[in-house]
């Protein structure tokens, strides 16, 4: 969930907004008769960055625009060694009852994510018997009942492969990961729990080391999955690319990492109906250091910034305010600075204008392809592939087109004055303030 870039901040550290109308979550297996989603159940969810409520510049739980969510997700209760225990310690767990009281005088369902990048070492471990499955469901469950929660999120980063490098694993991960759910799901709390997952865009890996090709017992159980639709591309290429392209079709066979497009295809296809997806999203960006010879198109009159140019591996720009300097991570591994920069960010940091789009003297093209944008800053030599407006409101459409159940993104501390937030709500269906559903 942690953009894969940003996690130095917290690997340091840890060494460690809605609206009133009714859900219908009832019907697990229920399958839309309509071609176009009904608003009255759509999910506009963001994940709150606990660690961020009380950091420097900071976003409390009252910055968030309650009444533009309709579910808002506390990061992260990471797994430990100790299968009776999750850990909120680098989460700001002081924060917490302050978090669900507030979604809940607003309507808001309130949830806390289990897991996380750095924070998925011992899922396997924690699913891998009868007897650890069974212990494991009383310690999520009481973490629900202890903290008032409308739900849990499953951030597990990723069954049956290696995820920030030192995760326990097991061929039999995803397998045991549904009989736990199932077993969740028997639990007389569990029952009732709003239950998501927070998903890679291919379906989860089975025994042989290759995507399912039936998550229909999945399906039965969550109210929806969000398809993290992002770090697609990152400083782990060769090249800068999109960190969250919506469709990566007309890109060169050898740039095509992935895409929402893509991601809904492989998880419909193996059983998860359109209408329990939600689409993951960006409120932030990663930078790379180009060098303005290769980052500027010089056959374009325009000197458009070029496509999936490639960049300095050993200049990784730092990112911004919530950036770290880097340091050992849960592994081990020493990492150097992230190089995020949160929408927040590039305004900050001058490559944008407080609308949103691209500062004078920054270099700025919208890629048709991935319906995604890039600026440069050719003094700095920096190159920041993200979303804004316009990229949103292509995911908001494409939500709309395709039934899916709305989007979630990471993470609501990551805008500035909402212009994401307002951009994919008026895309995907949503009505604000003008006596519309939402």
């Amino acid at each position: 969930m942690l953009p894969l870039l940003s996690l130095t901040l917290l690997a340091v550290s840890a060494v460690a907004h809605a609206s009133s109308f009714p859900f219908h979550f009832e019907s697990r297996d229920e399958t839309p008769t309509t071609t176009t989603p009904a608003t009255v159940d759509m999910v506009a969810a963001a994940w709150f960055a606990g660690w961020h409520a009380n950091s420097e510049p900071g976003f409390p739980v009252a910055n968030v625009s309650w009444d533009k969510y309709t579910h808002v997700t506390y990061s992260f209760a990471v797994t430990t060694p100790d299968i009776n225990t999750l850990s909120l310690a680098d989460s700001a767990p002081d924060v917490l009852p302050t978090f669900v009281s507030t979604a809940k005088q607003h309507g808001v369902k309130a949830l806390v994510s289990l897991g996380g990048w750095t924070g998925s070492l011992y899922f396997s471990s924690n699913v891998a018997t009868a007897e650890n499955r069974t212990a494991f469901v009383k310690t999520v469950v009481k973490l629900a009942t202890d903290n008032n929660l409308d739900g849990l999120d499953f951030d597990w980063e990723y069954p049956g492969s290696q995820g920030i490098g030192c995760n326990v694993i097991s061929p039999q991960d995803t397998d045991n990961f549904l009989s736990f759910l199932q077993e969740l799901r028997q639990d007389p709390v569990g029952k009732s729990l709003i239950l998501t997952a927070a998903t890679s865009v291919k379906p989860w890996k089975g025994a042989d080391g290759q995507p399912l090709t039936d998550v229909s017992a999945f399906a039965n159980i969550f109210d929806y999955i969000a398809v993290m639709n992002y770090d697609v591309s990152g400083a782990w290429l060769d090249y800068v690319g999109p960190n969250a392209p919506l469709n990566d079709t007309c890109a060169p066979s050898a740039n095509q990492q992935g895409s929402a497009v893509a991601a809904v295809k492989a998880w419909t296809a193996a059983g998860m109906p359109s209408h329990k997806i939600v689409l993951g999203v960006p409120a932030y960006g990663h930078s790379f250091t180009v060098v303005a010879d290769e980052a500027l198109d010089c056959t374009s009159d325009d000197d458009l910034i070029a496509s999936f140019p490639p960049f300095e591996k050993a200049q990784q720009p730092k990112g911004d305010a919530w950036d770290g300097d880097g340091g050992l991570d849960q592994c081990g591994v020493q990492q150097g600075p992230g190089g995020t920069f949160n929408f927040w960010g590039m305004v900050a940091n001058g490559f944008l204008n407080e609308n949103g789009t691209a500062a004078a003297g920054i270099d700025y093209r919208f890629d048709e392809c991935s319906q995604t944008p890039y600026v440069y800053n050719e003094e700095k030599q920096i190159m920041i592939s993200y979303d804004d407006a316009q990229s949103f409101a292509a995911k908001g459409k494409f939500i709309a087109s395709e039934n899916l159940r709305g989007f979630a993104m990471w993470e609501a501390g990551g805008d500035y004055q909402d212009i994401l937030l307002n951009s994919i709500r008026a895309a995907s269906g949503f009505q604000d303030d003008d006596g519309g559903d939402c």
